[in-house]
């Protein structure tokens, strides 16, 4: 973090906000741009906290972001049969950080924590929008979206939570700690949508950072 950056953020907790202003209305143009690129870089990549990730999938996605910490990551409305209903979706965004002392692999998959049969069912039932994207250093490469209730994504759930709970009952005061999903799990639903975010050649640039199966399925999306 720059001298300048870590003196905003402090003025920002300590001071007025007329006293942020005033700090950066004493720099250049140059000093200030710098300052909000090191504020996005660390946000975007910050391994703490994924809001700005989750932002830009919710709202890229056509969705309002929710602000409260509980529920989906956004809602909208839709037309179903002639009546509006809410629509919500769940984002699911991962990001590698390249200056990792171990880099790991953009591969398509996410998770729910704390899961249990009773959020299946809430979560069929609802059947929000999944939205999962791949940032590399804090730069959107691609976003995914199907719906939850997808017969493929479903049993893959499932699955974990009958290893757990053989009896296929939950168990009060226990849950599933992590329910992964993987790409195999949604990549060939009918209702799948796709988008990359990055050109033909800044996707192999990026390949040393996306698994195989990964790489080869955004390589069918940006040329179909």
């Amino acid at each position: 973090m720059n001298k300048e950056l870590a003196e905003v953020i402090k003025l920002y907790a300590t001071k007025d906000h007329r006293a942020v202003l005033q700090y950066l209305l004493d720099k250049s143009k140059d000093s200030v741009h710098a300052i909000l690129l090191d504020l996005l870089t660390m946000y975007f990549n910050d391994r703490n906290s994924s809001t700005l990730r989750e932002y830009m999938l919710v709202t890229l996605s056509g969705f309002t972001p929710n602000e409260a910490k509980t529920g989906y990551n956004g809602y909208r409305q839709v037309t179903i049969g002639g009546s509006r209903v809410t629509e919500a979706c769940e984002a699911k965004p991962k990001n590698v950080n390249t200056n990792d002392e171990k880099v790991k692999k953009l591969n398509g998959g996410g998770g729910f924590n704390d899961y249990t049969f009773a959020r299946l069912a809430k979560h069929k039932q609802e059947n929000a929008m999944v939205i999962v994207g791949g940032f590399i250093d804090g730069k959107l490469i691609y976003i995914s979206r199907f719906p939850f209730n997808s017969d493929s994504f479903v049993a893959r759930l499932r699955a974990q939570l009958l290893r757990k709970y053989p009896d296929g009952k939950d168990v009060r005061g226990d849950w599933l700690r992590s329910a992964t999903f993987r790409l195999q799990d949604y990549q060939n639903l009918a209702t799948l949508q796709t988008e990359v975010f990055v050109s033909p050649m800044e996707l192999r640039d990026c390949q040393p950072y996306i698994t195989k199966p990964l790489y080869q399925f955004l390589e069918q999306s940006v040329n179909p």
